[in-house]
């Protein structure tokens, strides 16, 4: 067994944990640490507060996850003031090894390796995910995010997607005017404009106008707390379409995919979990014509890990040197 540093940088926070592995698994992850980015001028200036924090000195191997795509020299985020360049990483964080990957594929190695009391079953059979072929990710959070786990024999493969910005296909008369007026707004409209955090507060405008409403509600963070406590009809009435909308899009990417399972996941996933099971997720989500009785057989589960992104870091280090 030995020790790494998992690292998950996102816009605002980066978090960070000691994480011990072994025989290319994940056995056991400290608690995180979660600092500021703004408070940092870089990594290599949080890395070392981290080392402070934790009092004693950081093992020399690492899994990162970033967000944002990792290709380039040189790796930028929205709202974060860290540049990240990968071949500069071994020798700023005085590191001898390191595994950098998307923070949804991170989330792609979490799913591979957590166990299963940390999938909680959404809809679909009631088993577990398949340990051969392939399972469809996807992750509803300041955007889409999707992925692919493809189970081998006794290896997995993650496959980092832009699943998200597929097309957002309409299937009644409300989505079909929701495309039409978001057509005003993006010559383009994908999934993600309604799919995502922002995407609440699309349909909930979209809502008002074609009620002839006034919108009374401007903050998206205030708009997801008013839905989910049941407080404001408007706002309910657009988190009822965004979780018919998710249903859509994830029975689409597991028929893109040929998966014999899928997970949810994000930054809305779990807080978003006894809401999906009691919406029309799973209708939408079979409602692929004549392919629905091969929809109804595909489990789907919500991962419920707190630190699914540290844990994908460490994930992904831990299978890439077994």
């Amino acid at each position: 067994m030995k020790e790494i540093v998992a690292v998950d940088i996102g816009g605002t926070h980066a978090r960070f944990a000691i994480a011990r592995i072994a025989d290319g698994r994940v056995v056991e992850l400290e608690p995180e640490t979660t600092l500021r980015c703004a408070e940092h001028a870089s990594l290599a200036l949080a890395w070392e507060a981290f080392a402070r924090k934790i009092g004693r000195e950081l093992p020399r191997e690492a899994g990162i996850a970033v967000a944002c795509p990792i290709h380039g020299e040189i790796l930028k985020m929205t709202n974060n003031p860290w540049i990240i360049q990968p071949a500069q990483l071994a020798a700023r964080l005085h590191i001898d090894t390191f595994t950098l990957v998307n923070d949804f594929g991170a989330v792609g190695h979490a799913v591979a390796q957590v166990g299963p009391e940390h999938l909680k079953h959404l809809c679909g059979p009631q088993r577990e995910l398949p340990r051969q072929g392939t399972i469809s990710i996807i992750g509803p959070g300041t955007g889409l995010g999707a992925a692919c786990l493809l189970h081998r024999d006794d290896r997995y493969f993650v496959m980092e997607t832009e699943g998200g910005h597929v097309d957002f296909s309409p299937l009644d008369e409300l989505d079909d005017k929701i495309l039409q007026m978001l057509r005003r707004r993006f010559r383009r409209v994908s999934a993600e404009r309604i799919v995502s955090g922002p995407g609440l507060s699309n349909l909930y405008e979209i809502i008002a106008d074609i009620q002839g409403l006034p919108i009374t509600v401007h903050d998206n963070r205030q708009l997801w707390t008013l839905a989910l406590e049941h407080q404001d009809t408007m706002a309910e009435a657009a988190l009822e379409r965004f979780c018919l909308s998710l249903g859509s899009v994830a029975g689409d990417l597991a028929l893109s995919h040929g998966a014999g399972g899928v997970v949810v996941a994000g930054g809305l996933g779990l807080r978003l979990a006894d809401t999906l099971a009691t919406s029309g997720f799973a209708e939408r989500f079979v409602a692929k014509g004549r392919f629905e009785a091969m929809m109804t057989e595909i489990p789907v589960k919500i991962i419920t890990h707190p630190q699914p992104g540290l844990f994908g870091a460490a994930a992904a280090y831990a299978e890439k040197h077994s």
